[in-house]
Order: structure tokens, then C-alpha cells, then sequence
């Protein structure tokens, strides 16, 4: 902020359900301004089949999503009826569950933890992102999305009205406006990833499985793999904690090459790299060929690999026997010396992803990364276990391809192709 500025507070209102538990679920959240009381943004989404808990955690991500973009220097004030989240996201609970873990971690991401509190509050005093999860809930068994032009839920909870049989679905109860029910759509709706650990889309956006209606130009990742340095022909570990060395001159041919092919196709809007030199040296190559500047995101960035950096596998099995080990078993499990886990990066990939799509919607963006970043932006859009990561080649230099749609949906398109460089 400016020197003298005052800062802004925003009260965000959140609230998730299922009907069924798991079942049909979606979220609703609403920003408002702390001075006045107004509301600044409300946002609602369908997330197919999940659990209240959830689907109460994305309405809070969403919320806190929604406030950032209005000012990212605010201080935010959270307020929600689930005494879950508020106890754990203020630090007095503890999360036990997996699931629920890396959707606590995306909510923390989005402010800086002396920015955001938590305060709960009973149901009553929640109905209006209640009102918004039973809208998105409504339109999902529809088979639509959920349309804020369309939503009356501010009307609807405003002073003196009254809500004749609404309340988010809980606990197997049959709720939400008339005429939705907790069949939902029974056989047409499936639970993507969070996030933060899968799917799409502000928020964690679950996605729509099968045909559906035509939902316009998707949003297109073109992930190219940077070229050689001196490290990859020698197979040693290279990422965001090491040396960060150079393109090698094959590297340099390899980049070339990728921008050469790129032309070609003239489909890309924009270039975002990671911040190592590797990377950087990459993308300008193509930039400078497509007539684009680089864009650096820091969450496009290779996994720290700890005090594995620059050694070969078979060192590494040499050192540190039972970390490797530890390491190959669990993707939650940490290279020797603190470096990152799998589960870690997938969280940072997930938020740069997210935010990228935000950014460049309906556009055909090329990302520079490595390969730890590609082979996890191709596993979430597949939605693909942590060891897939185990079990896909990624050459360097080599091209591959996302597309993400409105409803949460994602594409992988192309994987390691390599055909430039032939």
C-alpha cells in the first residue's frame, strides 16, 4: 500500500453443502464491505459430488479468491457457520483429514496469514452464501451453472425475508429451494480434484464428466519442457535449490528449435516461465521469435530437491538410502534436507495454475517449466494419482499441451512430443 493509504477490510461469507453427504454439493461465498455492510462480489459454483466438509472449504477458498482480486492488500475478516473450518484454519483444530488438508493449505495460500481471521457465526447469521451454495446446488441438478445476473440470494436474505424450506443440504437432508432434492444428477456428476490436489477453475472448480453444452473457447496451456543444461544428459537432480546453471548449447539448439515450431503454429498469446535461468533463457528464445515478452511466475519453478541437487539417482540410493526410499514411496515425503515435497508442489502448481487462468481466459498461453510442473499440471488434468508422476517421459525441450474449460473440465491434449526436434 501507499504510505498514508488507509486499508481496506472486507468481511467474507462462506458457506458449502451436500445433499446426501457426499452427495450433489456446492459452495457460496460473498465478499462485503466491512464499513458499510455492502456486498462487493458474490460467487457460487456446483462442485458435483462431495462432502460437506468440502464443499464448505471451497466456498472459503473461493471468498478469499474473490477478495484478493478486489485488493490484495486488504485485511479480511472470514465469518462462517462451520466451527470445523474456523477452529482449524485459525489453528486450534488440528486436520487430521487428507482430504481436507490440501484445501486448508490453498486458503492459507491466498493472503498472508497476518491478513486473514476467522470468526464463527450460527446459521442464521449465514444465510446469504447459504442461499448461494443452494442456487449453485439448483443449477448443477439442472444441468447448468450457476449465473451471479440470475442469482437472487441478497434479495432473498436481506431484512424480512423469509426463505420457505431453504438451507443448505446437509447431512443426507433433502434441502434448498423448491423442487431440489438429494437425488441430484444421479449418474451425471462426478467429483473432481480439489484444487489444490486436482481440478480447474477459481476456487477448485470440480468438473462436469461426459457431453455437455458448447462453453466456448477453453483457456490452452502449451507446457515446453527448457532446454539441456549440462546437468541433463548426466541424469542429476536440477531444481529450484541447486546451482541453477545454464542452456547448454544444445539447450540453446533445443529452444530454438521449440520457438521455430511455435511460430509455426502461431496460436500463443503470451509466454509465463519459471524464474530459473534455464527457463528464462528458454522462453526468450521463443518470445523473441513470436514477437511476445516473459511474464515470470515464481510457481512455475522446479521442486527443491534438498541435498539431492546436482547428484545422480544412484548417489542419492548411495547417501541416502531410506530418504530415497521414503521419497519414492510417498508423495508426501521430502528429499534430504528439507527440500520439497510432491504434495507440496502440486499445491504451489495448482495456485499458479489458477491464477493464470484467471488471467488468461479463453487464451493459448505458453508455459516454460521443468519437468516436475508439467508431468503435475498433466496428472491434475487427468486427475491421476501422485505416482503418475512416476510413470510419464518428459525429454527436454519437448512440447505438451492443457486445455481447461468453463465447467472445471480439463484436456491433456499432448504429452512430450518431441517432433520439433527431430
Amino acid at each position: 500500500m501507499s504510505g498514508g493509504q488507509a486499508r481496506r477490510t472486507f468481511v467474507v461469507e462462506a458457506d458449502g453443502g451436500s445433499r446426501g453427504n457426499p452427495g450433489p454439493a456446492g459452495y457460496g461465498a460473498v465478499v462485503k464491505d466491512a464499513a458499510s455492510g455492502g456486498t462487493l462480489r458474490e460467487t457460487a459454483e456446483f462442485i458435483g459430488r462431495a462432502t460437506n466438509n468440502v464443499a464448505e472449504y471451497r466456498g472459503l477458498v473461493a471468498g478469499l479468491r474473490a477478495a484478493y482480486e478486489l485488493d490484495a492488500d486488504a485485511a479480511v475478516l472470514v465469518r462462517m457457520d462451520s466451527k470445523l473450518v474456523v477452529e482449524q484454519m485459525s489453528g486450534r483444530w488440528k486436520i487430521k483429514h487428507p482430504d481436507m488438508r490440501p484445501l486448508a493449505a490453498e486458503a492459507a495460500a491466498v493472503f498472508p496469514p497476518d491478513a486473514v481471521s476467522y470468526e464463527w457465526i450460527p446459521r442464521e447469521k449465514n444465510k446469504h452464501a447459504d442461499r448461494l451454495a443452494n442456487e449453485a446446488m439448483d443449477a448443477g441438478k439442472r444441468g447448468a451453472r450457476w449465473e451471479p445476473d440470475a442469482s437472487r440470494a441478497e434479495l432473498d436474505t436481506g431484512p424480512g425475508a423469509e426463505r420457505s424450506g431453504s438451507g443448505t443440504g446437509r447431512g443426507g437432508s433433502t434441502a434448498g429451494r423448491s423442487g431440489s432434492g438429494a437425488a441430484g444428477n444421479t449418474g451425471s456428476a462426478a467429483t473432481a480434484p480439489s484444487s489444490a490436489d486436482g481440478g480447474p477453475g477459481t476456487a477448485g472448480t470440480a468438473a462436469r464428466l461426459g457431453w455437455g453444452p458448447d462453453l466456448g473457447t477453453p483457456t490452452t496451456f502449451v507446457l515446453l519442457r527448457h532446454g539441456e543444461t549440462p546437468l541433463t544428459p548426466e541424469k542429476r537432480f536440477s531444481g529450484s535449490g541447486g546451482s541453477d546453471p545454464d542452456l547448454s548449447a544444445a539447450g540453446r539448439r533445443q529452444a530454438a528449435a521449440a520457438a521455430e515450431a511455435l511460430a509455426a503454429r502461431g496460436t500463443v498469446q503470451a509466454v509465463v516461465a519459471s524464474p530459473l535461468r534455464r527457463c528464462q533463457e528458454t522462453a526468450t528464445a521463443v518470445a523473441d521469435r513470436l514477437g511476445l515478452s516473459v511474464r515470470t511466475d515464481e510457481g512455475l519453478r522446479e521442486t527443491d530437491f534438498g541435498a539431492w541437487e546436482g547428484l545422480t539417482f544412484a548417489e542419492v540410493r548411495e547417501r541416502h538410502p531410506e530418504d530415497l526410499d521414503a521419497w519414492l514411496a510417498s508423495a508426501g515425503a521430502r528429499p534430504t534436507g528439507g527440500g520439497e515435497s510432491f504434495e507440496e508442489v502440486a499445491r504451489r502448481v495448482a495456485v499458479a495454475r489458477d491464477k493464470l487462468l484467471a488471467r488468461y481466459a479463453g487464451r493459448t498461453v505458453l508455459l516454460v517449466t521443468h519437468v516436475t510442473p508439467v508431468k503435475t499440471l498433466a496428472r491434475l488434468a487427468l486427475g491421476a494419482p501422485a505416482e503418475a508422476l512416476f510413470r510419464m517421459e518428459l525429454s527436454a525441450g519437448s512440447l505438451s499441451a492443457v486445455a481447461y474449460y468453463a465447467d472445471g473440465n480439463a484436456s491433456l491434449r499432448l504429452l512430450n512430443d518431441t517432433g520439433h526436434l527431430r
